[in-house]
């Protein structure tokens, strides 16, 4: 009997167990942007200082901290719970230097709780909103102007896109309607020509939408799903560009992409950086697995020197 019972309140433990929910919330003590990472799977889609995942149910999960900092190491750590609750780990230096990751608390989840300023909330499982970028090329004599959108926050918030054209002394006009309800946060920024309208982020399903173009005219197949906007992709070309040893740039230029998705001109752009035939051709094996036009693929060979290293790419493809 006292056997059953035993065996009974641990069947009993491991059921509320398996219906436990679990929030997880990651910041950083110094004001570091970087993403979380949660069984491979990114949350944030543009670094953050402090992110919340919410609706975890299992007991163990791996776990990854990637810093907008390429300087920083990335901080692999398993996150397990005992009890339901939300906790708060915090990414800082400890007394060596390191940057690690510490629990710091522990706390009853509060149902519909407001998140906190500057906080991003992600509910685990749900598709993580992306940034959109158009491009295409305006009509000869035409001015365009694109408001590209950024939206981050939750699956709940409604996006839609304002973009205003002149073209030939045509203007066309759409409006932007933001409906954050969750405390999620919307970007606009002028960029460069398009014909072509998109929304980003979540939209309502009364709101018409159009495809979105990232390569104008492109129409073979796809590696990966929403590539780098122009900004971001600058702003990693220079940091690979700013070291001096020519390994570490290869080492910076793989980080950067290996977690990215971008188009065949940028990498291009990219291997231009490198002085060595040897470290061209090996950024261009690496950066195949994470291009969106890959049909556009041998738009690269123009950066090799040597055309034994395009008979070696393309051996590589299976061209």
């Amino acid at each position: 009997m006292k056997q059953f019972t035993i065996l009974t309140i641990l069947f009993l433990s491991f059921m509320l167990k398996a219906d436990a929910q679990f929030n997880c919330i990651f910041f950083s003590e110094d004001g570091e942007k970087f993403w979380v990472v949660i069984n491979g799977v990114k949350q944030n889609p543009d670094p953050q200082t402090n992110v919340k995942v919410e609706g975890l149910n299992a007991t163990m999960y791996k776990s990854k901290i990637i810093f907008e900092n390429n300087n920083l190491p990335d901080i692999d750590k398993s996150i397990g719970f005992t009890d339901p609750g939300e906790y708060t780990y915090n990414i800082k230096k400890n007394s060596k230097g390191e940057i690690v990751m510490r629990v710091m608390s522990v706390v009853p989840i509060i149902t519909n709780a407001p998140p906190a300023p500057n906080q991003y909330v992600i509910v685990y499982g749900s598709p993580v909103p992306q940034q959109t970028t158009v491009v295409t090329t305006a009509p000869t004599g035409g001015v365009v102007q694109q408001t590209t959108t950024t939206t981050t926050g939750n699956p709940n918030d409604n996006v839609n896109m304002n973009v205003g054209m002149n073209l030939g002394g045509v203007g066309v006009g759409m409006n932007v309607n933001v409906n954050d309800g969750m405390g999620g946060t919307t970007q606009s920024t002028t960029t460069y020509s398009t014909t072509t309208t998109t929304t980003g982020g979540y939209v309502d399903p009364g709101v018409t939408q159009s495809t979105v173009v990232y390569v104008p005219g492109y129409g073979g197949p796809i590696g990966c799903p929403v590539p780098m906007a122009p900004g971001d992709f600058e702003s990693a070309k220079a940091s690979i560009a700013s070291k001096s040893f020519e390994s570490t740039k290869l080492e910076i230029a793989k980080q950067i992409i290996g977690s990215n998705c971008v188009i065949a001109e940028q990498v291009k752009q990219i291997m231009q950086l490198f002085d060595f035939e040897s470290s061209k051709l090996d950024f261009a094996k690496f950066a195949y697995g994470h291009t969106y036009d890959k049909g556009n693929y041998f738009k690269v060979n123009d950066a090799f020197e040597f055309e034994s290293s395009v008979s070696d790419l393309n051996n590589f493809i299976g061209h």
